[in-house]
């Protein structure tokens, strides 16, 4: 039977580093402790680093094959972890594919959490990986490897990060299924049904700034529109205004490329005031803010590829699409909850509107990937009160064919 949530313990290890080199992984209830799956094995001559994260993508594996949904990851190696946050670089060579890969499985998740233990606290994991790297150097197990397979007495307290992630995952759900916004609750349809009784949201892109034109990372920098942005601000104002003539409210990113679109799109339809929303900002993309994607490419390789792998990875220093979407999940909500049966218009970023278009649609994250949004492009998505959708149009650009 599926579970919800899991606790992997990982942890790896070589005689020499480099050296015989072995894995070990335990995956536990995280109410119980009760062990669910172990897996360990010789990995032949191998650094610690590159034994670790093999006992990281172990220990993602058999969670993937328990059904898990939310997981802990526990390691007591440092680097692991951090690089697996994203707050570290990952320079070895070595390691970028493992860390791609072990990126890979964490996407097929909904939320995974990476925390660093003292090595005492990983004793089961640390066992397994001894145990392996006694048989990889043909060696006798030790006393300790040998009692690997004993489940410890204790593993989660009442007021223990795994027990609070467990309730923090039933309340979501629970929360999901009350407000109609669970996929797998909502009402399907076929039926076309009365834009009136839903809110209607008209998603805007900014206006071109010159990061756009440098195919640059913009994230939290405050880059102005170009006179061309501008240009495309006052089209787009023309084109939202034969959608709606009037609004309810429009609302944007705090970003001055947002509030100057924002803003000609107000003009013509009924003035309203422009309110800002930090929840729609775009993603901080840490250090690789300003620079251009084959700079990025060329510098941070491996962290690169575990971005890209996996929602749950940030940039170094920077913040994970996971993360984006579930506070543009909650600027949806509060618009939802604010304007039943009215048109509201949303400037926002490229990210937070393509994560609002992959929920809406119930797409998987390999959306965000091949959805390309123009810069002051149009989409149209209606919400109902049932948690029902319909996504009217994406990235309508034929106000922009003249500029």
């Amino acid at each position: 039977m599926a579970v919800r949530a899991v606790v992997i313990e990982a942890d790896g290890g070589s005689r020499g580093n480099p050296g015989p080199a072995g894995y070990g992984a335990v995956v536990r209830d995280p109410e119980t402790g009760e062990v669910l799956a172990e897996r360990s094995a010789g990995i032949g001559t191998a650094t610690n680093n590159v034994a670790e994260y093999r006992g990281l993508i172990a220990g993602l594996e058999a969670a993937a094959e328990l059904g898990a949904a939310e997981v802990e990851a526990r390691m007591d190696s440092k680097l692991v972890v951090e690089q697996m946050c994203g707050r570290w670089q990952i320079k070895h060579p070595g390691l970028r594919p493992l860390a791609a890969q072990a990126a890979g499985l964490v996407g097929r998740f909904t939320a995974v959490r990476f925390t660093w233990i003292p090595r005492e606290r990983n004793k089961h994991a640390d066992a397994l990986a001894n145990a392996a790297m006694d048989a990889a150097a043909g060696r006798a197990p030790t006393a300790a490897a040998s009692r690997a397979a004993q489940p410890p007495r204790e593993v989660a307290g009442p007021d223990s990060a795994a027990r609070a992630a467990a309730r923090e995952v039933a309340a979501r759900a629970a929360t999901a299924k009350a407000t109609g916004t669970d996929p797998a609750t909502t009402p399907a349809s076929w039926e076309p049904r009365p834009t009136e009784e839903g809110t209607r949201l008209i998603l805007v892109r900014h206006g071109e700034t010159e990061r756009t034109v440098q195919k640059q990372y913009s994230g939290r920098g405050d880059v102005p529109l170009t006179a061309r942005g501008r240009a495309q601000a006052r089209a787009t104002a023309a084109r939202v205004a034969a959608l709606a003539p009037s609004v309810a409210a429009v609302v944007s990113s705090p970003l001055s490329r947002c509030t100057a679109t924002a803003r000609a799109v107000a003009a013509l339809v009924g003035n309203p005031p422009v309110r800002t929303d930090d929840d729609l900002i775009e993603c901080d993309f840490g250090v690789w803010e300003g620079r251009t994607f084959a700079e990025v490419r060329d510098g941070w390789a491996g962290e690169l590829d575990a971005w890209l792998a996996s929602t749950r990875v940030a940039p170094p220093e920077g913040e994970s699409f996971a993360a984006v979407a579930e506070r543009t999940g909650r600027a949806v909500d509060r618009l939802r909850s604010a304007y039943p049966g009215e048109t509201v218009v949303v400037v926002s970023h490229v990210s937070p509107i393509k994560l609002v278009l992959r929920d809406a649609l119930a797409a998987g994250d390999a959306f965000l990937h091949r959805l390309y949004l123009d810069t002051a492009g149009v989409s149209v998505l209606d919400l109902y009160p049932d948690g029902g959708v319909a996504v009217r149009s994406v990235n309508d650009t034929a106000h922009l064919t003249d500029l």
